[in-house]
């Protein structure tokens, strides 16, 4: 049974609109999230990309988190392939020093970038093969638990020193990702937007089937990460679906960029295009509050988990921020009446 709804925000590109409003409006967004009663707020690492302008999670979290009280505050996630995990482990120690048990570090193993970029980043394009050694190394220096002898940073500590430790998350949007959560005793979160739900119930079972209860996790925790918009008319929540639909279109021409305003993104389509975004139209969450808060709970329990992150992008963020409350509303609405 679906028990908890979180947010993950990317902070999407918008055609005419600064690259500072769009940081801005993320901070913003987690603030008026925690007022809606949202469990989490976590934030995306891209690099170089036309439509996603949040490279730097770790700031926009130690933003977020001078500005929220309550909220868990995280990534979703950080690549850590491109970084040392130790200097990872010391960033997030800050951050669970500024917001102490408030601290959510999922990771990832994908570029979250093009390949020339993350040569960039990291000139090492074996390092992802190393990826579930990074988070059995990152977990250690952020509990402060000894290396295995002979390794090269056996005695060097992470600090600064706290009473809590940050949750490290693994996230995927295959098998993979479900593996190394399972393995590591870590909870998983699965990109359903990245998939479209493809492969979504089968990597969270494999996730349970084979999860080894850990020290600091006896039972298995997966959430996943799904793209919604409400709005008050199901006809509006179709309108503002539109810019998203239009982006997804032009993704697969290879011409991604901010994505466009409602009322522009059907321009200079052909008919098969039109078409096609309907097509898109039929099979994603979008509604008004109430059919949106009942479709996360039908596939929470498809999925059989407790909780689910929604994404939402809008050109105007008034329709974000509206669409947020919308579900919340009418899922926590729902949730007391059933108590």
């Amino acid at each position: 049974m679906l028990k908890r709804l979180s947010v993950l925000d990317q902070s999407t590109a918008v055609a005419g609109k600064s690259h500072t409003t769009t940081i801005q409006e993320t901070v913003d967004l987690a603030i008026q999230c925690e007022l809606l009663g949202y469990e989490r707020f976590w934030v995306s690492e891209h690099h170089s990309h036309p439509s996603i302008v949040g490279t730097a999670p770790e700031i926009m979290m130690a933003a977020i988190a001078s500005k929220t009280k309550n909220i868990r505050v995280g990534s979703a996630g950080v690549m850590l392939p491109h970084y040392s995990a130790f200097k990872v482990a010391e960033q997030f120690r800050v951050l669970d020093a500024l917001a102490p048990g408030r601290i959510d570090l999922g990771v990832g193993r994908a570029p979250g970038s093009d390949q020339r970029t993350a040569r960039i980043l990291n000139p090492d394009m074996g390092a992802a093969e190393r990826f579930p050694y990074q988070v059995q190394e990152l977990n250690l220096w952020l509990r402060d638990l000894p290396l295995p002898d002979g390794h090269p940073g056996k005695g060097v500590h992470a600090y600064p020193a706290s009473e809590t430790t940050p949750n490290i998350w693994v996230l995927g949007s295959s098998d993979y990702g479900a593996q190394v959560a399972a393995l590591l005793g870590m909870p998983y979160a699965f990109a359903h937007f990245i998939t479209d739900g493809i492969g979504a119930k089968e990597a969270i079972d494999l996730y349970k089937n084979n999860f080894k209860p850990s020290e600091w996790l006896k039972e298995p925790q997966a959430i996943a990460c799904v793209w919604a918009l409400a709005a008050k008319t199901v006809e509006e929540a179709e309108f503002h679906f539109l810019s998203r639909a239009r982006w997804k279109l032009d993704r697969q021409k290879n011409a991604q960029g901010p994505i466009l305003s409602s009322k522009d993104a059907l321009l200079d389509l052909v008919p098969q295009e039109i078409q096609f975004i309907d097509q898109m139209k039929k099979k994603a969450f979008i509604g008004n509050g109430k059919d949106v808060a009942q479709q996360m709970r039908t596939l929470a329990e498809n999925l059989g988990i407790e909780e689910i992150a929604i994404i939402t992008w809008a050109a105007d963020y008034q329709v974000r921020l509206d669409s947020y409350a919308l579900i919340s509303q009418n899922f926590y609405q729902k949730q007391e009446s059933t108590l």
